[in-house]
């Protein structure tokens, strides 16, 4: 049987090395197009869409993401349609993230799926892992936010602007501070 590449791994939520080449190439590569990317003036819409159409795993019709944008590899986000991201939005991709239809994301948002082992000898190791994050349809993610591995958000939920959600957040519902916990529900 034939040894898991890192990548595998990566993908596979498994602990991996982020040095590995193919993974640094792919990271290099997924750099410079953003670089584009983020270089293309405001009246480049069409541009910017086609740009990320290419690079990333999926971008619904009427989509607009606002520069400048960073992700890691782009391959692992799925953008719904109409989803609105704004200026300066950071996604470590290292495992999927999966965006609905109709969501709202404030200025700096940051998605992180990349962790770090909670061991100190593991993590000076270089190994790391991640999990994948979801946000449903309808969401509104305000500015600042943190979003931090393996986290769900249900559908038509808001997340106030500053907070750090490190916990699933339920559908419909309405989460404030650090750590991000449920003020009430939106039914």
């Amino acid at each position: 049987m034939a040894e898991k590449t890192e990548k595998n791994k990566m993908l596979g939520g498994e602990l991996y090395r982020a040095s590995d080449k193919e993974l640094l190439d792919e990271r290099r590569d997924a750099q410079q197009l953003l670089a584009r990317y983020n270089g293309v003036p405001d009246s480049g819409h069409d541009m910017r869409t086609t740009l990320l159409r290419h690079f990333l795993s999926a971008v619904g019709e009427g989509t607009v993401v606002l520069p400048t944008f960073t992700c890691d590899y782009g391959y692992n986000i799925s953008l719904g349609r109409n989803v609105f991201i704004n200026y300066h939005c950071i996604f470590l991709d290292c495992a999927p993230i999966a965006i609905g239809d109709d969501v709202q994301i404030g200025p700096a948002v940051q998605l992180y799926t990349a962790q770090h082992p909670i061991d100190a000898k593991v993590r000076r190791s270089g190994l790391e892992s991640a999990s994948a994050i979801r946000i449903g349809n309808d969401v509104w993610i305000g500015g600042g936010a943190l979003v931090l591995p393996g986290v769900t958000i249900g559908d038509r939920s808001i997340v106030g602007a500053g907070s750090v959600v490190v916990h699933n957040v339920p559908p419909e519902s309405l989460v404030v501070g650090n750590p991000a916990r449920i003020v009430r529900t939106l039914v």
